[in-house]
């Protein structure tokens, strides 16, 4: 477990079991018509955990400003909700009260979850399209689920944007680093395939959530 640059960025771990039993539905992740559609597959919901419980809200369209997003800003962007079946297991309440703790968030809490699959389509296809950037939230949770036959995809951590990375890490399957939005930027490095003649990809949840004490607690 590491803590760095004043409790803004804390690593930690899924169990196998939970990472495990996440990992098939991203095979059913649907394509988009969106600008990054055909190789960022993607489903998103929004929920509250309440009582230790993951409860789904209807809301299914997801909007960031331009001033957060270049290169999607300010256009609503509608997806399919996770699976029920995904979004109520037990593997994902294992990753949701992982996220509540490290925040020490409030029980009732909203949080936005983004599953999506980078599928390593061209020769080097970007990971993070807007490139170094913040995302307008207080708490910001990636999490690794699978990587299959690419290099690349190490995220990277920046104390603004004009600087170099402090800190670039490839996250490994069950790998979870939760970060202060408002304190640090992040991006990714492109992936490509290590096999060209077979399909490679990078699998990751991405929780956000906001509130009014923005500091990341251990």
């Amino acid at each position: 477990m590491l803590h760095s640059n004043e409790n803004t960025l804390h690593l930690t771990q899924l169990s196998e079991e939970a990472t495990q039993q996440l990992s098939p539905s991203f095979s059913k992740l649907p394509n988009t018509e969106h600008a990054d559609g055909q190789y960022r597959l993607r489903r998103y919901s929004v929920i509250q955990f309440c009582d230790g419980k993951v409860v789904e809200e209807d809301k299914h369209d997801f909007i960031q400003t331009e001033h957060f997003n270049h290169f999607q800003g300010d256009v609503i962007r509608r997806f399919e909700p996770i699976l029920s079946k995904t979004l109520h297991s037990e593997g994902m309440r294992e990753l949701v009260s992982l996220f509540m703790t490290s925040n020490q968030l409030p029980n009732g809490q909203e949080i936005e979850i983004h599953q999506m699959r980078i599928a390593a389509v061209y020769e080097e296809t970007q990971v993070a399209p807007e490139g170094v950037h913040q995302d307008g939230f207080d708490h910001i949770a990636i999490v690794g689920i699978e990587r299959k036959n690419i290099v690349g995809g190490e995220v990277m951590l920046y104390n603004d944007n004009h600087e170099a990375p402090f800190f670039r890490k490839v996250l490994e399957d069950g790998e979870v680093a939760i970060l202060d939005d408002h304190r640090l930027w992040h991006n990714a490095q492109p992936i490509r395939c290590v096999d060209a003649k077979a399909e490679g990809h990078m699998d990751v949840f991405v929780l956000t959530a906001k509130d009014a004490n923005n500091a990341l607690h251990s």
